[in-house]
């Protein structure tokens, strides 16, 4: 039981990868299942709707665990420039380690997969909701007004996923550092 929960795992886990790096239309069902080291069969036994569904389940699994590290820094950072700090710095170290050559898993299938595939603009509208919500819950404790906290927010994730496209461009983590300043 323990390998067949993990052949789906990994099958997810290799699918939010590549898609962060390669794109969604670039990355076949081959080459996740190659990479996943899960059999070929098990592809379809969980994911019976083939790449959407394994889309949509890597974009749930990365905006989950996205927003896990943004609750992880919410706790340790009750001040919004801390906060955005930490969060810039997380996001900086990832995008060096990937050298700068992996950006968001959500948005990078979004931008191939929405509006066009119902389901995973489903997943990514609820992943990034989240972390408007936890970002927001930031500015709020700190006395931000709830709508304006909101728009706080979603202008800190905007800015944070062009800056991962600026990073990539100009291999640097100086954009997405850049971030911190919005507090």
């Amino acid at each position: 039981m323990g390998d067949v929960a993990t052949h789906k795992e990994n099958l997810v886990r290799t699918a939010m990868r590549l898609f962060r790096r390669q794109g969604y239309a670039s990355t076949g069902l081959q080459q996740i299942v190659a990479e996943s080291g899960a059999p070929k069969g098990s592809l379809y036994h969980y994911f019976p709707s083939g790449k959407e569904a394994l889309g949509e389940a890597a974009v749930t699994l990365a905006g989950g665990l996205v927003r896990e590290m943004l609750e992880a820094h919410a706790v340790k950072h009750a001040d919004p420039s801390a906060f955005l700090r930490a969060y810039a710095r997380t996001m900086a170290g990832w995008m060096a380690d990937s050298d700068f050559r992996s950006g968001c898993p959500v948005a990078t299938t979004l931008l191939e997969t929405a509006p066009a595939s119902p389901t995973i603009t489903a997943a990514g509208a609820q992943a990034i909701d989240g972390w408007i919500e936890v970002i927001g819950g930031v500015f709020e404790r700190a006395g931000v007004e709830p709508r304006e906290a909101r728009t706080k927010a979603q202008l800190v994730v905007a800015a944070m996923e062009g800056a991962l496209l600026l990073a990539r461009v100009r291999r640097s983590t100086r954009p997405i550092l850049d971030v911190a300043k919005l507090a």
